[in-house]
């Protein structure tokens, strides 16, 4: 399928001279072959979307680098560095400004620390076996990043010459693609970082805006230094998929999951939007599942003003449903207020039941592969139950490896027979250590917003 992209280039056949010329004619060889699967380190993986400012009083680098054995412990295997860089002065918004408005691409925010402390984050990391991915935003600039003077052709323009800012983002100006020598800048500050700190991918904010072309010629240079893992903040545009990302979002699906908790739409309409991704995208890629994360809790509310007290049913969707999961930091802590976007407004950090929560579903999809992502992962099936409107119910299989889901996603008791047309078989449920043999039209009780996972014996 897609992925395995060939380059073809005209050029006059000159025997080789030297050893040099041969090794030369092999790397072309290497390049013209390189394969864009997703990297196997990322199949039963956990993403950690991390807010450095918001993340300890200090908001440095550092201080993320002390807690990575906590992060380790929950199961994480990816962290995903919100921007990292400088942030604009020109009006910028807030105190301190967005983190996507970035004022230079090859430096640390010194509001974070050094690339020295990036790089020690980095290598820790990687000696627990986790990866790091850096925020990168290709579309915008803050007003005052040396390109403006530098390079002016390579922003948008008004007719009046000036620049322009996308949106009502007047802290940001938009970039213009339209010029290839912004396309080799950006390629090469992409890969500096790969170089420089060893960093393993990048989440691209919003990238559709972006030709795919330009994406394509991203990943190419960068598998050169290493095998990364690309995250597109975007979904439908497929050929971003094909070309140069592994992973984009479901924003789709996660919009519907807020709408099913307010009664507001069914369990069988969020299995449609599921059902007609499988066909849309390529089946080694991934989707991102979430609950929240920077934009959602910043600007539309808490995972509890979203979701109330179907939180954690919705929660074991995103681990449980093909795709990978998504935490934000301080989601593990049941944080429960939405974070300043321009401001220092720490994270509460808390004992919680959530913790333990979330590990355990952690573990889950680390040992069984049925849950795992893309082609690694098993077969997904909607079971028919007697109550499609509001309980979920649905299998997840992989050779001798099945999980059933079942849950409630109402505010009632409801009483439930499910359609089971597999072979009679015991199932323990993970959580209470709950037995029970599956035949046709097995019952199940389940209580308002109760969630249930059963594995196979």
């Amino acid at each position: 399928m897609k992925k395995l992209i060939k380059l073809f280039a005209v050029s006059v056949l000159i025997l080789p001279l030297t050893l040099g010329c041969n090794s030369s004619g092999e790397d072309q060889q290497k390049e013209a072959n390189i394969d864009f699967q997703a990297p196997e380190w990322t199949k039963n993986a956990t993403l950690y979307e991390l807010n450095i400012r918001q993340y300890s009083e200090e908001g440095t680098l550092n201080k993320v680098t002390e807690d990575l054995g906590r992060i380790k412990e929950l199961g994480i295997d990816i962290i995903w560095l919100m921007p990292v860089h400088p942030i604009g002065e020109k009006n910028r918004k807030g105190t301190l400004g967005s983190y996507y408005s970035i004022k230079n691409y090859k430096k640390v925010n010194p509001e974070y620390g050094t690339v020295e402390d990036l790089k020690s984050l980095v290598e820790k990391a990687h000696g627990m076996g986790m990866y790091v991915m850096l925020d990168w935003v290709a579309n915008h600039t803050a007003w005052d990043n040396p390109m403006t003077k530098e390079h002016p052709e390579w922003y948008e323009q008004n007719e009046d010459g000036d620049f322009v800012s996308p949106y009502n983002w007047t802290d940001v100006i938009q970039l213009d693609y339209s010029n290839k020598g912004l396309w080799d800048y950006m390629t090469g500050a992409m890969k500096y970082w790969v170089q420089e700190a060893d960093v393993d991918g990048f989440r691209c904010d919003y990238p559709g805006q972006i030709p795919a072309e330009f994406w394509k010629g991203v990943r190419i240079e960068l598998e050169k230094v290493k095998r990364v893992f690309m995250l597109a903040e975007d979904e439908g545009n497929v050929p971003l998929l094909e070309q140069a990302f592994d992973m984009n979002y479901s924003w789709g699906f996660f919009h519907v999951m807020n709408e099913v908790a307010k009664g507001e739409k069914t369990v069988i309409e969020m299995d449609s939007v599921l059902q007609s991704n499988f066909g849309k995208y390529p089946e080694e890629d991934y989707r991102v599942r979430f609950i929240t994360n920077h934009d959602e809790n910043s600007w539309n509310g808490t995972i509890e003003e979203r979701l109330g007290a179907g939180s954690k049913a919705f929660a074991v969707i995103t681990f449980t449903i093909p795709g990978m999961p998504l935490l934000y930091s301080g989601q593990e802590a049941g944080m429960n207020k939405r974070l300043e976007f321009f401001e220092k407004d720490l994270i509460e950090w808390k004992e919680s039941p959530l913790t333990e929560f979330y590990k355990n579903l952690t573990n889950l999809r680390k040992e069984h592969q049925s849950l795992w992502s893309g082609k690694y992962g098993g077969d997904y099936t909607m079971l028919e139950n007697s109550n499609p409107d509001r309980v979920y119910s649905f299998l997840r299989k992989k050779d001798n490896d099945e999980i059933l889901v079942m849950m409630n996603l109402s505010d009632i008791d409801r009483k439930v027979s499910v359609n089971w047309e597999g072979e009679e078989n015991r199932f323990t449920e993970y959580f209470d250590g709950e037995s029970v043999t599956l035949i046709n039209n097995t019952n199940f009780e389940l209580a308002p917003w109760e969630y249930k996972i059963y594995i196979k014996d």
